[in-house]
């Protein structure tokens, strides 16, 4: 269940358990959190929701920043309900969310809107204008209103802190086995196959063609990808992404050909993860040297996937 948090809330969701951050790609550090409000929940019977913002805090107060999304909200919500949660409950961030303080955000959502019995973050969460909100703040209200919190430790590993922020460097960098270990699956970009312009399928490898939307910018190349289809099959290939270096004009997509498999999905949401960085992408002569690549490519590729043993991200049947 998808909840804003504007909505009328549920009388059966009150008194409830929530979990607070932006949890925007749902990593090891957030499924600590989450975990410890589903174990407070589960213990004392009441439900467990999983709260996030939408648009995140940064796109609202900077809209040209470059894209940063690990997560679309849908894919949110179905990592939420795996994790447990009842309900997903959105807070839409907009002007008066954003100067709503720290402890109208408490006293007037946490309290009286959803009733509240405990909240569970991270110890570096910070909300309200001009985040003016802390653990500290949020427990000293606790104790005077009675309800109870939680501050759960990071999650780190030998290279340091498990962050959102990591998770986006190591994109960048192409180092899809780092991302994976870091969010417990392959990052994965969810979208529209839209219709392109087929020279995919006339190089004998045809393509589904996903915008890249607001989701971070891996590093451009070629990956080892595994499809998601909303009929559950899973497929393997390989995708380009990036601009397409040799066709004009440049458009930035991502293009997974799937092995052995040539239906009509076109308009259907698909979901893609990445598995592993084959090469940068790259500019070819002649189309004959590119499709020699591409026969390349596809052999690389099933040799990673047959070698891929990591568990996978939810489809998009199950949102």
């Amino acid at each position: 269940m998808r909840l804003s948090h504007r909505d009328p809330f549920p009388p059966g969701l009150r008194g409830g358990v929530i979990a607070l951050g932006n949890f925007d790609g749902f990593h090891l550090g957030h499924q600590a959190v989450v975990g410890r409000a589903t174990a407070h929940a589960r213990d004392d019977r009441r439900p467990v929701l999983v709260a996030t913002f939408d648009p995140h805090p940064v796109r609202h107060f900077d809209p040209a920043a470059p894209p940063f999304r690990l997560t679309t909200l849908d894919q949110r919500e179905a990592l939420f309900g795996v994790a447990g949660a009842d309900a997903m409950l959105v807070f839409e961030f907009d002007a008066e969310l954003a100067n709503t303080t720290a402890e109208d955000f408490i006293d007037k959502l946490l309290l009286e809107r959803f009733g509240a019995a405990g909240v569970v973050t991270g110890a570096d969460f910070v909300f309200g204008k001009g985040r003016g909100g802390d653990v500290v703040l949020l427990a000293d209200h606790a104790r005077r209103h009675g309800f109870f919190t939680e501050m759960v430790a990071p999650v780190a590993d030998a290279e340091g802190i498990v962050s959102s922020s990591r998770i986006r460097d190591a994109l960048a960098e192409g180092d899809c086995e780092t991302a994976t270990r870091l969010l417990t699956r392959p990052f994965a970009i969810r979208g529209v196959v839209e219709h392109g312009d087929k020279r995919g399928r006339a190089l004998g490898f045809p393509t589904a063609n996903i915008d890249l939307g607001h989701y971070q910018r891996p590093r451009y190349g070629i990956y080892a990808v595994r499809g998601h289809l909303p009929d559950g099959r899973l497929l393997d290939g390989a995708a380009n992404l990036g601009v397409r270096p040799s066709f004009a004009p440049p458009k930035e997509l991502l293009e997974p050909h799937f092995f052995d498999f040539d239906d009509d999905i076109y308009g259907q949401t698909i979901e893609v993860e990445l598995i592993a960085f084959l090469r940068p992408e790259a500019k070819f002569d002649d189309l004959e040297a590119l499709r020699e690549r591409m026969v390349e490519d596809c052999g690389e590729a099933r040799e990673r996937l047959g070698a891929f043993r990591f568990g996978s991200s939810c489809s998009p049947s199950s949102a």
